[in-house]
């Protein structure tokens, strides 16, 4: 058993205890209980929606401490088994889960390099509910386009289980809270989003973050937080927000454990893998860029000390 995956099997105490004592060693990148894994399945890459071969950074092999992963999800039209869509020249779905990837979480890692004293790679890692306890052995999880996942019965389960081992996951890219006109018929983000979520968690609410709380203050004051718009939709209509009137209030959300500590952070009318996409992009505005960066920053930093 690998050292993260037996941390996973620990109570969230535990976890945050073990990464305490890491730190007080000397930085976050010092995080003995995250290192190499012998029990990770291969770095892969998969069909997107977005890119096909995207350059492999030179780093993609290093065997480093984090790596932040991406859930590959079932989604409402139909994949990965049947998928009543396909994409271009008769071209198998992808996926809603590939949005932005792998480009958005490159650039993000690459980040994460230079910002922080955690030792990462600078390629995604993608993984799956599928049963296994592969998913233990990655803390913190990202999960894009949740408006248009269909997760099943068992994979929430074992979501949850994730959560409460002490996984940490983040939502992104999802907008709205009204029916709009999707391609397949009236869907709602939100809704869908809620009927997954609550697969997982029936019983713990989903609660504005305050403020003042700790995951705003990690390694930045996130005071002054806005929406991050998507890139598409700024150029093309030079707005902010998507999907009608109640896309446009960004919400900072969370899901708490019994400790009061975040698992499921809840980024709701924004694109912040966007940010990270074009932030080398002349035409999308820096600040936008800089603020999701900053936001990724902190709660990734929150993960690891709280």
């Amino acid at each position: 058993m690998s050292k993260c995956h037996a941390i996973l099997r620990s109570s969230p105490s535990v976890v945050r205890m073990r990464f305490r004592t890491a730190l007080a060693a000397g930085s976050i990148g010092l995080i003995s209980v995250l290192g190499v894994l012998r029990a990770q399945k291969p770095f892969k890459e998969y069909p997107a929606i977005e890119y096909e071969n995207f350059p492999l950074p030179k780093d993609w092999q290093h065997n480093a401490e984090w790596v932040r992963a991406r859930l590959r999800y079932p989604d409402i039209y139909g994949y990965p088994d049947r998928s009543r869509i396909r994409l271009g020249a008769g071209r198998p779905w992808p996926g809603q889960w590939t949005m932005d990837y792998p480009r958005s979480d490159r650039h993000l890692l690459e980040g994460v390099r230079r910002l922080t004293r955690i030792d990462t790679r600078s390629v995604e890692q993608v993984v799956s509910l599928d049963g296994t306890d592969e998913i233990f052995n990655w803390p913190a999880l990202y999960a894009v386009e949740v408006g248009h996942w269909l997760l099943p019965n068992d994979q929430a389960a074992q979501l949850r289980e994730y959560l409460l081992r002490g996984g940490f996951l983040m939502v992104d890219d999802f907008h709205g809270s009204e029916p709009y006109d999707d391609f397949l018929g009236p869907l709602n983000e939100w809704e869908t989003f809620l009927n997954s979520m609550t697969k997982v968690f029936p019983d713990r609410p989903i609660e504005d973050i305050p403020d003042n709380d700790p995951i705003f203050h990690t390694l930045y004051d996130l005071d002054d937080r806005f929406q991050v718009p998507g890139y598409y939709n700024w150029m093309e209509n030079h707005i902010t927000y998507e999907k009608g009137p109640t896309g446009r209030q960004p919400h900072w959300r969370c899901i708490r454990d019994d400790k009061g500590r975040i698992i499921v952070a809840i980024c709701h009318n924004m694109d912040l893998g966007d940010g990270w996409e074009n932030s080398d992009d002349p035409k999308y505005e820096e600040k936008w860029a800089s603020l999701a960066y900053r936001v990724g920053m902190n709660y990734f930093t929150y993960d690891l000390t709280h």
